[in-house]
């Protein structure tokens, strides 16, 4: 059992806090073998383990059914991260680790939704991936999340929901959302599939304008996103439109290589943690060199924000859409040996000139909302997409100007 030795290993631990020196009082703790001194900090903090061990011992020896220790002490691990009502701190367990780390760098069974907890506690869909079975069977960015196979969820339950909508190739899922502008909520049968992260497509438009579009950023993104614009500059374009709508993010590290591609020499990013201490990343000389419009909209988020926010500040494109989610946490990884891991945040990041976009996203240079009747398409057609028709209106000004 994974959690059999913990008392006596947690007694070998305490002989490491023994101190040279008085700091505040000390307490002498007897254990196997004799007797070890903590300071008052360090005796609080072994009353409250101790205090764990009391309800794991309560609860396997006295509950009505047989529990097992392993799912208590991930119960509370997933507590002490749940504690902190961010829902982008997360402990996982050694099956969840791996899943989680095969959404950004392989493929994995599911829906392909991406999913997030909002303020108001809801499960708020950023977007489906596209080509996904969620696409195909009609769920949008923005859509709210309240059951899955008919059992009622919420945000605080997220970690828990992505588990069931995820499952074998060929199974099929309920999923019931609520949608604004309609009054009933809408169940979608999904039949689960194998999703495929193919990040970036591109093709050369009429008048030699480049489209490039980013789902969002995995491992690959900022290679492939590469070889794209080098493809269509080989094609003779003009000038480029990135589409970045319903990109729900990915890799920092990947965003910035393609902000450094795109922007002339100066600041992608800074990130500040909470002792105030700032990281900065900067672009090269290079820069893509071609008149850009990038399309956003609310289900652009996290990475997919600051690239554009980087592009807007630097003044090396326009943005064209709706207003973007507004994630603007950063997270990192701790894996533990017994391949558990923990997703916590450790700052927020801020575009060049400033901006906190927690909460409150980035505004486009030009507003373009989708014609009601048309977002609720699955497959939007081109001529319909007054979005990108602005975006080619505006590039094709650009390109005329230069």
């Amino acid at each position: 059992m994974r959690y059999k030795n913990f008392i006596k290993d947690f007694a070998l631990v305490l002989v490491g806090f023994v101190v040279a020196f008085a700091l505040i009082s000390f307490i002498p703790v007897p254990l196997p073998g004799g007797s070890v001194v903590l300071s008052g900090k360090q005796y609080d903090d072994f009353k409250e383990f101790m205090k764990l061990l009391q309800i794991k011992s309560i609860l396997t020896q006295r509950y009505l059914t047989e529990v097992d220790p392993d799912t208590l002490y991930d119960g509370a691990f997933k507590g002490m991260a749940a504690s902190l009502n961010d829902p982008y701190t997360v402990y996982m367990t050694e099956k969840e680790y791996q899943d989680f780390m095969t959404e950004t760098t392989g493929n994995y069974a599911g829906i392909g939704l991406v999913v997030s907890a909002d303020e108001n506690g809801n499960i708020r869909v950023v977007s489906p991936i596209k080509g996904s079975p969620a696409e195909a069977a009609g769920v949008k960015a923005s859509d709210i999340i309240i059951a899955v196979d008919d059992k009622p969820v919420s945000g605080k339950d997220l970690d828990a929901a992505v588990a069931m909508m995820k499952g074998p190739a060929g199974t099929m899922v309920k999923v019931t959302v609520t949608r604004e502008g309609v009054d009933q909520p809408i169940s979608f049968n999904i039949k689960r599939d194998i999703i495929k992260l193919e990040t970036v497509s591109y093709e050369k438009l009429e008048d030699d304008i480049g489209y490039i579009r980013l789902t969002m950023f995995d491992e690959h993104t900022d290679e492939d996103f590469s070889n794209a614009v080098k493809k269509l500059k080989s094609q003779n374009v003009k000038g480029i439109i990135i589409d970045l709508r319903d990109n729900p993010g990915g890799l920092l590290d990947v965003c910035v290589n393609i902000a450094d591609e795109i922007l002339p020499k100066g600041t992608i990013v800074y990130t500040e943690d909470r002792n105030g201490k700032r990281e900065y990343s900067y672009s090269d000389d290079r820069s893509l060199g071609l008149p850009l419009v990038v399309l956003v909209n609310g289900g652009s988020a996290s990475a997919s924000e600051i690239l554009s926010g980087a592009i807007k500040d630097n003044g090396a494109g326009t943005l064209v859409g709706t207003k973007t989610f507004g994630k603007g946490l950063v997270q990192t990884m701790y894996k533990f040996d017994d391949g558990s891991g923990l997703k916590y945040t450790i700052a927020k990041y801020y575009t060049p000139k400033g901006t906190d976009i927690q909460g409150k996203g980035i505004a486009p240079d030009i507003v373009v909302e989708l014609p009601k009747e048309v977002a609720q398409m699955t497959d939007i057609p081109r001529d319909k997409d007054t979005q990108l028709q602005k975006a080619i209106e505006v590039l094709k000004q650009k390109m005329g100007s230069r």
